[in-house]
């Protein structure tokens, strides 16, 4: 029918959609996985992480982020910035150098990868010669000074990456002045660091592994002293002042050498080795930053006791006598420390740790130095994340609510202002107020402002308190006794064991115009909870739900239930549970629902569902859907347990499905397909003894059989034991002719169509509850509506129930009552993933309570309700009341695609704001996304955006309400998103090129011009031209506007054509993560 379409009607449906749909992922919300390296920049105050797949992401202000990927999949090992500049450098551990700049497009700046080197020695050299194990960025911004594992030092220019010969430090030129008798002299093993002079940017300190550091001058290329330690140096520090050098070793001291004593320094001048004599682990990293009035502040990594405390991850910070040991939970990859930006001098004010599993930054000007809470790198994963759930457009009154009652968790954390502020944020205000839910293993459900480009903490809910666990609620983990040593506090908030896994969350549902929650859990518990903006001391209503109703021969195998406290329990302002509904068995709760108009709440598990009215406290509705085949339902989530006729079920598929398969090889090249006899048997790689296969067969001859069995399968076992009888070879291939044939009868499918086969009703799990849908709508007459409540089982079964609700006057006397209204039965027994009654024009229901606040339109209830039927495999309309079949969309893919998550959206137009179309956003096990237009049921665009070996991926995916959707990239990062035209959250940020810091004789002077096109540092000769050009353009802006922009544009065509020329080096192209383009 699509030939007979007009054109202009078609052209203009495509138009439409343009300005309906565009896809993007937009922003990575939470914490890189696996992160790597750590580099700071005090002029941009910009943090930059690496991680071991090859992503450098940049941070500032918040709402300030930047992204980009290497073409090498190797970890970033080190991440440097140049000195006053926008650029920095990144080492892999592929030994390739890359340079970055963050460079100015339509009004945003965008991280831009613009060059690539690779370290090369002489011929003949071995590896080790050119390994880079560790880079200092000079401070003229200029030079790169590379050590290597060989032990010699070279010298790069930047951005071209040209070896500069005549300034690399050779291992023999250091060798030739080290005197005989030290004893690491002819092995000086490889460069651990290097450090520049902070009062005299030609001097660098050279720390080699065997502990041997030189000062090198790299002017005069001599050296200036030399200082023979002799434990295995891990890093170095050049005290600000410049009068001293702090070097810390394996053994776990650090020790102290003073400059300009003596040309050679054979001891420290002090060695100090902080927590006792005992062995204790390296200090990788040592600090010391002095203070205005006052003691320096100390602050050193490792270092503990071996034997004792060994396995602590442990940064000691240390000011006079205060000292405190930081003990984090998870690996430390690197730290700095954050002073009063005023040419690197200033009190420390922040120190920033990044972890494998969060970043903590510890406020160094208050008292007791406080944790700061991070507005970004949230670590999401701080328990393990067990579900999600949206919640748009949130009232501005809730919103402040839980808001107030988030702060006041917050106590212990510091005030003062977040200490990262680089680059400005250009990005528009969130339209709306949108809430992102997490729960998590430990029970706890953790809410997320979800507006904007930062996902930022804002009230953590536990669960835990309703039940006995084996966590001592007096146990305070973050103080140590007074006396203890080392002083551990414990610090940051990841914490990957949870107490009990029965109290992991599986469902949440808010209802955001009445404040309540409701949330299921592992182990078939269902609380019901309301916001309380005062703490509280009440008792928990427990009920007990048998969702079996008695029915004998099933004994449940899994896990035990909680145990709820009986006594009163304290709750602190924020949700507080006053209902708990637990399920018998305890499995799983794979569906929730709540109605706040209603007061009521609908759950189901792999065994049935229920309805509570949490308002009287009592079960309304207990339906069992456990069927006699779903045996595994009884086992639990941790079970293997397998029955022999499964096996057996699933052993024929196999078989089948490689007689097609080898159909398919015959009719493509039958001179390929050649074999034994016996092909369909070795192909599906079973090998059945005759003997066993008669048995089977008269086992299911038994009277005593509890079920018929399949005549199929009768038929099937009889050619089996056929094709394993026969000894003569043409016969045999006569049979596997015959069934061939038979197969490709079977095999007649549409070329674009996935034949969609009737599932049998033995399969497992069939009575698992799916969906929950509360509607109001026609059940019994096309006159009258009523209450209602859905339900979809993984059967493909659908089942309805009226509900009759007493008047609210009289809503606490009389009790709610549901009654059986309707069941469908899909005939291909998919599983039913959604369900949704459209009005009488086609639109959705509005939510509860929705149409009350004058935020939707009132449903239609003169036309006729329609029932869509979301199963895994088709979308399927009936017409209501009769529940007649309408129309139907088949999921086409000769892949198999299956529906996996479904939900609806609003689309607005990007061109004008009247206009906007519902419609319903799926998403498959193929990562493939569609949009289907409502009420017709037609395909509208579809997109790839998950790829389909990523399964936790695809099942972590929630839509919003706009079009929008969030999917977890990794355990502690969240993908975002947009489907939508009209509203895409995406960082756009502008960073500037930081004034040149304050002259001085010993700085550098040199200036040179930045890709971005903005006047930077550049030769001191080009001053007077750039100052002169500034005076133009300031004059052109006081008489003519366009004039200024034709000045601009040609100074920015100047520059940039002058950095293109002295880079020699293309711009690579591919590695740009725009945010605004």
């Amino acid at each position: 029918m699509r030939r007979f379409r007009r054109h202009g009607q078609e052209s203009h449906r495509d138009k439409l959609k343009q300005e309906l749909y565009q896809f993007n992922k937009t922003v990575e919300h939470g914490f890189p996985h696996q992160p790597s390296a750590l580099g700071y920049s005090p002029s941009l105050q910009l943090l930059a992480i690496g991680t071991r797949s090859g992503a450098i992401k940049l941070y500032g202000a918040p709402g300030v982020e930047f992204m980009g990927l290497h073409d090498e999949t190797a970890a970033v090992t080190q991440v440097h910035f140049l000195p006053n500049l926008v650029e920095l450098v990144t080492l892999l551990d592929d030994n390739s150098l890359h340079m970055w700049t963050l460079r100015a497009h339509n009004g945003v700046s965008e991280l831009l990868e613009i060059g690539r080197f690779i370290l090369t020695g002489p011929p003949g050299a071995p590896p080790s010669v050119t390994r880079v194990t560790a880079v200092l960025a000079h401070s003229s911004g200029e030079l790169l000074l590379l050590g290597t594992e060989g032990g010699h030092v070279f010298v790069v220019e930047v951005p071209g990456f040209r070896e500069v010969e005549d300034k690399s430090i050779s291992l023999e030129s250091v060798q030739s002045r080290i005197p005989d008798d030290y004893v690491g002299r002819r092995n000086l093993q490889c460069v651990e660091a290097l450090q520049e002079n902070p009062l005299n940017f030609h001097q660098v300190l050279v720390g080699y592994g065997r502990g041997l550091i030189v000062l090198w001058d790299l002017d005069a290329r001599r050296a200036v002293q030399q200082f023979l330690g002799t434990q295995q140096l891990e890093s170095m520090w050049w005290v600000p002042d410049g009068g001293c050098v702090l070097s810390c070793h394996s053994d776990g001291s650090y020790c102290q050498w003073k400059l300009g004593e003596e040309k050679t320094q054979s001891a420290p001048h002090r060695t100090e080795t902080p927590y006792g004599a005992f062995p204790c682990k390296a200090i990788s990293k040592i600090v010391q930053i002095p203070t205005a009035k006052g003691p320096p502040f100390l602050i050193f990594s490792g270092g503990m006791p071996r034997a004792s405390y060994g396995d602590r991850h442990c940064i000691s910070v240390i000011n006079g006598k205060t000292h405190v040991a930081l003990d984090f939970t998870s690996r430390i990859i690197d730290f700095f420390v954050i002073q009063d930006w005023d040419c690197h001098k200033g009190d420390p004010s922040a120190l920033v740790v990044l972890a494998e599993e969060e970043l903590v930054v510890v406020d160094l000007l208050s008292a007791g130095w406080p944790v700061m809470q991070a507005p970004y790198l949230a670590p999401l994963h701080c328990s393990a994340i067990t579900c999600s759930h949206h919640v748009s457009s949130i009232p501005l009154k809730l919103w402040e609510r839980v808001r107030a009652v988030g702060q006041l968790q917050n106590t212990q954390s510091s005030h003062r202002p977040w200490p990262l502020n680089g680059g400005q944020n250009l990005a528009p205000d969130p339209p709306q107020r949108d809430l992102l839910l997490t729960g998590h293993e430990d029970g706890t459900v953790r809410f997320w402002d979800a507006s904007g480009v930062c996902l930022y903490p804002m009230y953590k809910l536990s669960t835990s308190s309703v039940f006995h666990t084996d966590a001592d609620p007096n146990d305070n983990m973050n103080q140590g006794s007074e006396g203890d040593w080392p002083p551990f506090r414990k610090v940051g908030c990841f914490d990957p064991y949870s107490d009990d896994p029965r109290l992991g969350i599986q469902k949440i549902h808010l209802c955001k115009y009445s404040g309540y929650l409701a949330v299921a859990g592992t182990a078939g518990q269902v609380l019901v909870l309301e916001l309380n903006d005062e703490a509280l001391e009440q008792t928990v209503e427990v009920s007990l739900v048998d969702l079996l109703l008695g029915q004998e021969g099933f004994r449940w195998k899994g896990h035990t239930r909680l145990e709820e406290r009986e006594e009163p329990v304290n709750f602190l302002p924020g949700f507080q549970p006053f209902a708990l509904v637990q399920c018998q068995p305890p499995a799983v709760v794979t569906a929730l629902n709540l109605h706040s108009e209603w007061k009521l709440v609908a759950f189901g598990t792999s065994h049935g569902f229920g309805l509570y009215d949490y308002q009287q406290r009592n079960i309304v509705l207990i339906r069992c859907t456990l069927s006699p085949s779903d045996q595994l339902a009884m086992e639990g989530p941790l079970s293997r347990v397998k029955s022999i006729k499964k096996s057996l079920r699933q052993s024929f598929r196999r078989i089948r499905r490689s007689r097609v398969s080898v159909r398919k090889q015959h009719t493509n090249n039958p001179a390929k397909v050649s074999g034994p006899p016996c092909l369909f048997l070795e192909v599906s790689g079973i090998h059945l003894d005759p003997h066993l296969i008669l048995l089977i067969f008269t086992v299911m001859l038994l009277p005593t059989s509890p079920r018929p069995c399949d005549p199929s399968i009768f038929l099937f076992l009889y050619r089996l034991l056929l094709l394993l009888s026969f000894s003569d070879q043409s016969q045999l291939q006569e049979i596997n002719a015959r069934m061939e044939a038979e197969a490709l009868q079977e095999m007649e499918l549409a070329p674009v169509q996935r034949k969609i086969e009737a599932r049998s009703s033995d399969d497992s799990f069939t009575g698992l509850v799916r969906t929950l849908y509360f509607a109001d709508t026609f059940l019994s007459d096309s006159t009258h509506s009523t209450a209602s409540l859905w339900a979809g089982t993984n059967g493909g079964s659908v089942f309805a129930y009226a509900l009759r609700l007493p008047p609210i006057e009289r809503r606490n006397e009389e009790v709610v009552t549901a009654h059986p209204a309707k069941e469908i039965q899909l005939m291909h027994r998919a599983p039913v993933v959604g369900l949704v009654v459209l009005d009488g024009r086609g639109a959705p229901l509005p939510e509860p309570l929705e149409v009350a606040h004058d935020l939707a339109r009132s449903p239609d209830m003169q036309g006729s309700h329609h029932l869509l039927v979301i199963s895994e495999e088709q979308f399927k309309v009936f017409t209501l009341p009769k529940v007649s079949s309408k129309t139907k969309l088949k999921l086409t893919a000769v892949e198999g695609s299956r529906v996996r998550r479904v939900g609806l959206a609003w689309f607005g137009s990007s061109r004008t704001e009247e206009y906007g179309e519902s419609g319903l956003v799926v998403l498959t096990n193929l990562g493939e996304l569609h949009v289907l237009s409502l009420p017709h049921i037609k395909m509208q665009v579809h997109y790839s955006c998950i790829r389909r070996e990523d399964i936790s991926g695809i099942a972590s995916c929630v839509f919003t309400k706009h079009g929008q959707g969030f999917y977890l990239i990794s355990p502690s990062e969240f993908e975002r998103f947009s489907l939508s035209a009209r509203w895409i959250v995406e960082p756009k940020c502008l960073v500037e090129v930081p004034p040149p810091p304050s002259t001085s004789s010993a700085s550098p002077t040199a200036y040179r011009t930045q890709p971005d096109g903005m006047a930077v540092k550049h030769r001191k000769d080009n001053e007077e031209s750039e100052s002169s050009a500034k005076r133009v353009m300031e004059h052109a802006l006081l008489n003519d506007e366009t004039v200024l922009q034709q000045i601009q544009k040609a100074l920015e065509g100047d520059q940039t054509t002058h950095v293109e020329n002295n880079m020699k080096i293309k711009p690579r192209r591919g590695n740009v993560m725009s945010n605004g383009d």
